[in-house]
């Protein structure tokens, strides 16, 4: 059951609700016929393989995996290593305005993500604002993956924080369903202006 407190603190997620991440924005590059394109995507580096970087698998294990599988394909892979950056078009702007008006305003700001630990260095470089979380739970380092209760209690234990203090909010609803099994208010995120609506009615600056 949802938490019935008003909550205090906010949880993000980062993929998807402040950063626009998609695979298909480097391979539109390399691989200009989109049903090949989808075809690579869906059969060679595929979600399930990726996710096992965001559990923890180092990037250079899982593309000497793939290659050995595919060795015609072997720059195209590699592409999704060396070029990972190119997989984010950008901010999602809206959801950053949202963040930073949080924290003008005391709110404490916090995230939970499945992400690669090496990735998310790159990404931490790259937008400073990843910097002001109170807190990263990164999946990668944690060998987690939401919605593994497990993953939302390590920000919980490791910051001393009530369930029922936090507002989650992520672009998966069974990440979100996960927050909320573990006693967090949490929503679904589709786009910053729904956000703001949402955060409005939890009786956050937004």
């Amino acid at each position: 059951m949802e938490a019935s407190q008003n909550p205090t603190q906010v949880v993000f997620d980062i993929g998807e609700v402040l950063l626009d991440w998609n695979p298909r924005y480097l391979y539109r590059k390399i691989i200009p016929d989109p049903d090949r394109m989808e075809w690579f995507l869906g059969e060679v580096c595929t979600p399930a393989w990726n996710i096992e970087q965001d559990r923890g698998r180092p990037f250079a294990d899982a593309v000497a995996i793939l290659t050995e599988r595919h060795p015609d394909l072997a720059d195209e892979i590699r592409a999704f290593d060396e070029r990972w950056v190119e997989t984010v078009a950008d901010v999602v702007h809206g959801s950053v305005v949202l963040l930073e008006r949080l924290r003008q305003h005391g709110v404490p700001t916090w995230a939970i993500t499945n992400f690669s630990h090496e990735k998310f260095a790159i990404a931490r470089r790259r937008w400073p604002f990843l910097d002001g979380f109170r807190d990263v739970v990164v999946s990668g380092e944690e060998k987690l993956l939401k919605p593994d209760p497990a993953i939302y209690h390590v920000l919980l234990d490791r910051n001393g924080l009530d369930a029922a203090d936090c507002l989650f909010i992520d672009d998966s609803p069974k990440n979100v369903e996960g927050a909320r099994a573990v006693g967090m208010h949490a929503v679904h995120f589709t786009t910053a202006d729904q956000l703001a609506i949402d955060l409005r009615r939890y009786g956050f600056p937004a």
